[in-house]
């Protein structure tokens, strides 16, 4: 997200003095790991973004979102493939809790790794071993420390399609679209009961907020304010832990100044919900039908064009 928005508003100079604001870690396991020289191909990375609440760093975290961010040689589009939380997968022995393997849901995979660093290695090893697909690169994001960008940003505009009330606060969310600060937007993103699709919904909502606060750097003139950019780019840096695969920023950002901004495509993952055993999971609508085929041979723009249930323009 902060190499996203430094190369929205332009500025490469900046990205020397950014790249120390952020926490470095191997969080690709091995077995996950793209080898990686340059980026004249297309690039899979993999988002987590933790449900850590207040002041709790311990090991008892799930990953609350999980996305591929896949973006096809030339870097002219962007799809953003969220994996349902729920998902039944085979997790790996790994991880710093000395996990020895077994069924569970995907976020759990995290919490099996000890959570952090060890955590992401058994998640994104567990994605290897589910869709074959090697990451170029990974994030871990905090996403409650990211109500801070939101709010420098001045807030940003998400359209509300089905009333909601969040069963953390009570708030109740009006359909329409509107204005919402860092607080209100998370909360909203984290709604998955009452709504006709559930979790599904709650994935398009989160890629449509990553969208927006993409749309909203763009609106504000952050070059023309640099003592607000820094706080932005500070706070951005702040909530990020990095493994760019031995690939510098300044090169991802020159990268990504060539996507253009509504090129962002949503995708959820092709499943259903089933029951076991009295446990409500997520299991994959004939091994995914085909997507992960695609992101491995580059073909997913044509996939996206023949499984228009699955994708969402942002």
């Amino acid at each position: 997200m902060l190499v996203a928005v430094v190369a929205v508003v332009g500025m490469k100079a900046l990205t020397s003095r950014y790249e120390r604001t952020i926490t470095r870690e191997q969080l690709l396991a091995p077995d996950a790991r793209q080898p990686r020289t340059d980026l004249s191909e297309g690039l899979n990375y993999l988002l987590v973004g933790t449900d850590r609440r207040g002041a709790s760093d311990g090991p008892d975290q799930r990953s609350d979102t999980i996305l591929i961010v896949h973006l096809p040689p030339g870097m002219r589009q962007g799809y953003l493939i969220s994996v349902p939380r729920d998902l039944l997968v085979a997790i790996p022995p790994g991880g710093t809790n000395g996990y020895r393997g077994g069924q569970d849901k995907i976020n759990a995979a995290y919490e099996h790794g000890g959570a952090g660093q060890g955590g992401a290695q058994l998640l994104s090893a567990t994605l290897t071993r589910l869709t074959g697909i090697r990451f170029d690169g990974a994030a871990l994001v905090d996403f409650a420390g990211f109500k801070q960008v939101i709010n420098l940003l001045g807030g940003i505009r998400m359209c509300v399609d089905t009333e909601v009330r969040s069963i953390h606060t009570g708030t109740v969310f009006a359909t329409g679209c509107q204005q919402m600060d860092g607080a209100r937007a998370l909360d909203y993103v984290r709604q998955r009961y009452d709504l006709p699709r559930g979790d599904y919904d709650r994935q398009r909502h989160q890629q449509q907020m990553l969208q927006a606060v993409l749309n909203r750097a763009g609106e504000t003139n952050l070059r023309g304010d640099p003592l607000k950019l820094d706080r932005v780019l500070r706070a951005v840096g702040g909530s990020l832990t990095l493994d760019t695969n031995g690939v510098r920023i300044e090169d991802l950002m020159v990268a990504l100044g060539s996507l253009p901004s509504d090129a962002l495509s949503g995708v959820q993952v092709p499943s259903y919900p089933e029951t076991i055993d009295g446990i409500s999971y997520v299991v994959l609508d004939n091994g995914g039908n085909g997507l992960f085929d695609a992101v491995r041979g580059e073909r997913v723009p044509g996939w996206a064009t023949a499984n228009p249930r699955w994708v969402t323009r942002l």
